[in-house]
């Protein structure tokens, strides 16, 4: 790296860690300068000229912003992570786009992956079986057929998203409203470092050590959409950060999808006011597949080495293999799964009840762990069990 680029992005970095400096005053100062670099030569009068505070021109003039920087950039190193400035090429090209790109991003993982084709999952951080189910569901199925899954790690839809994504062996990429060594919530250590390990990446616009404060996850909501060519919203409340991030996807040029819920779920008044205001409603990954615009397409089917089009036909094809290839069920696993619903979980004692005048609880159990190991079923915390499909 020539010298001239090494301290254009060292000036990014120190723009980003002087005090009262936001996305919009930094990208103004950089322009109005010529370069980041020329923070560090520029005199007093000139920082101020470009519309830097006084408080912010004092420290970038005295020489407090470089040894931030390059104290930030050595810790950045150790920890085995990047950083990224608009000037690198791994910048992620859609955020450029946005209204107030972050300065600088700090990435933990393969950068790469931050400028490909990613629908961001949201939603609620306490889903309904149902919610869950289809969060990880969706997210699956468009991992397996090359897309990035966006999501911001928190607990509920966040983290089934991420599951779902790394359990079909894609790429996820979680976006922090944190520093990059700050893992929050701390139980998702393990699912961050899988994340990484499988190719995927944690990345954030806040400079490490930063804490899980609450006005930081707004400014993170517009960082996840703006990455991705669409958001996926499934359950959210009236008022959630999943109205944030949706919002910020229209402001953004971005296509919003949402699944519906069952009305009498307060999360379910999300994704249904949205779908009423036009957002595309969304029941499988082919809903989210067709819509996308054809050059994403193209560019994941290239991307994963596709010889055809995933289209619905090809889905249909596929759902018919996949028919053939499951064992078909037997009366008991059939009366079992026919007590089970996708959006409401049953305790084992209830379902041994409401079976008890056809089936004893042996073959009830028997049922239970056949419908299990055919994916059919899943076993909640508690003795509870949904239908997984």
């Amino acid at each position: 790296m020539d010298e001239m680029k090494a301290e254009a992005r060292l000036g990014w970095l120190a723009l980003a860690l002087t005090p009262r400096m936001g996305p919009t005053r930094i990208a103004r100062a950089v322009q109005r300068m010529g370069g980041a670099e020329r923070v560090f030569s520029a005199s007093l009068t000139e920082l101020e000229g470009v519309g830097m505070p006084a408080e912010s021109a004092q420290f970038c003039f005295d020489g407090r912003a470089r040894a931030a920087a390059v104290e930030e950039a050595g810790r950045t190193a150790e920890m085995g992570a990047v950083f990224l400035t608009p000037d690198d090429e791994a910048y992620p090209g859609r955020l450029m786009e946005i209204y107030d790109p972050p300065p600088v991003l700090w990435v933990r993982g393969d950068a790469s992956v931050l400028n490909r084709a990613g629908i961001a999952v949201v939603g609620t951080r306490q889903p309904s079986p149902y919610g869950a189910g289809m969060a990880e569901v969706i997210s699956r199925d468009l991992a397996r057929r090359g897309m990035v899954i966006m999501s911001g790690m928190a607990r509920g839809v966040d983290t089934c998203a991420h599951k779902g994504a790394l359990d079909a062996g894609g790429t996820t990429v979680a976006v922090w409203g944190t520093g990059i060594d700050m893992i929050y919530p701390k139980e998702n250590k393990k699912l961050a470092e899988q994340i990484v390990a499988q190719g995927g990446a944690v990345v954030s616009e806040f400079p490490l050590g930063t804490f899980p404060a609450p006005q930081n996850f707004p400014i993170r909501n517009r960082t996840l959409s703006g990455m991705s060519v669409g958001v996926l919203v499934i359950e959210a409340a009236e008022y959630s950060g999943t109205r944030i991030t949706a919002r910020c996807a229209l402001e953004q040029g971005r296509d919003v999808y949402a699944v519906p819920g069952n009305a009498t779920n307060k999360n379910a008044w999300g994704p249904n006011t949205l779908i009423k205001q036009g957002a595309k409603l969304t029941a499988t990954w082919e809903d989210v597949w067709e819509d996308l615009p054809s050059q994403v397409r193209l560019e994941v089917e290239e991307r994963v080495g596709a010889n055809e089009s995933f289209s619905a036909g090809t889905a249909s094809l596929f759902a018919g293999q996949a028919a053939e290839a499951t064992p078909a069920m037997g009366q008991h696993e059939r009366t079992v799964l026919a007590e089970l619903r996708q959006d409401e979980a049953l305790q084992l004692d209830d379902l041994i009840e409401r079976l008890e005048p056809k089936m004893v609880s042996g073959e009830i159990f028997t049922a239970l762990f056949e419908l299990e190991l055919a994916g059919r079923v899943k076993q909640m915390p508690g003795k509870n069990y949904v239908r997984s499909f």
